[in-house]
């Protein structure tokens, strides 16, 4: 199955007020392109769901920037202080969960669990209203599990069925990311045909992609066909 589409395709599916998903770590792993397309196309209102708001003019920082973003679900947001100025004048949503807890909603919501258990608030004001459940004797708060309509991921290497190998650092949440959208579109710096790349280095298996975006300046076509020609 051929998963490669060009950008503008990808972009059809981000649309204004759909949950936005999004890989990086203060914009390391962040698919540039498509944030650029977003930005490019004009989707506005969009719920963002990440580790963290970037900055200014990085990752899903731009989107912020240019108030392209109603609300976000993340762990801090103090590398872009366009996202502090946004949530103190009221024009942006912010909710905050703790890193490990994030990452594990997201999680949960890629493997089809419901939610997960924390012990983080309970017995404080974060326990009012929230459902709880007791095993082993301990008081638990029940986190529901994190999905988004549209996840978008930054891979350093993918092959035509999605399959993804990410860049050292890179890969941070980028894994958690690609399970958790309804679709899921990876951005690659470089595309090689199937069986190409090593199974022990794919870190995202190609069932968890919809689509693959070609990155920026990548002529993946021309590597095939050189491919080819040396063969």
């Amino acid at each position: 199955m051929n998963k490669i589409r060009t950008l503008d395709e990808a972009l059809a599916v981000i649309t204004d007020g759909c949950s936005l998903m999004y890989g990086g770590f203060g914009g390391v792993g962040t698919p540039p392109a498509i944030v650029q397309g977003i930005l490019e196309k004009g989707v506005k209102d969009l719920i963002a769901i990440g580790n963290d708001a970037g900055f200014p003019d990085i990752g899903i920082g731009r989107l912020v920037t240019a108030g392209r973003v109603k609300k976000m679900i993340v762990s801090h947001i103090g590398s872009n202080p366009n996202a502090g100025r946004r949530m103190e004048n009221g024009t942006m949503e912010v909710v905050f969960y703790p890193q490990g807890t994030l990452a594990e909603k997201i999680r949960a919501g890629g493997v089809g669990l419901g939610g997960i258990l924390v012990d983080v608030g309970v017995g404080t004001i974060m326990e009012e209203g929230r459902a709880t459940a007791v095993v082993g004797g301990t008081t638990y708060l029940i986190e529901p599990a994190l999905t988004a309509d549209v996840a978008v991921v930054h891979a350093k290497r993918a092959d035509p069925f999605g399959n993804l190998v990410y860049d050292k650092s890179g890969r941070n949440f980028n894994p958690l990311v690609a399970m958790a959208g309804e679709i899921t579109i990876a951005e690659a710096d470089e595309i090689v045909p199937l069986g190409e790349l090593d199974p022990e280095c794919i870190i995202t298996p190609g069932v968890f992609v919809d689509m693959v975006v070609p990155g920026k300046g990548v002529n993946w076509v021309w590597a095939w066909e050189k491919k080819a020609a040396a063969e």
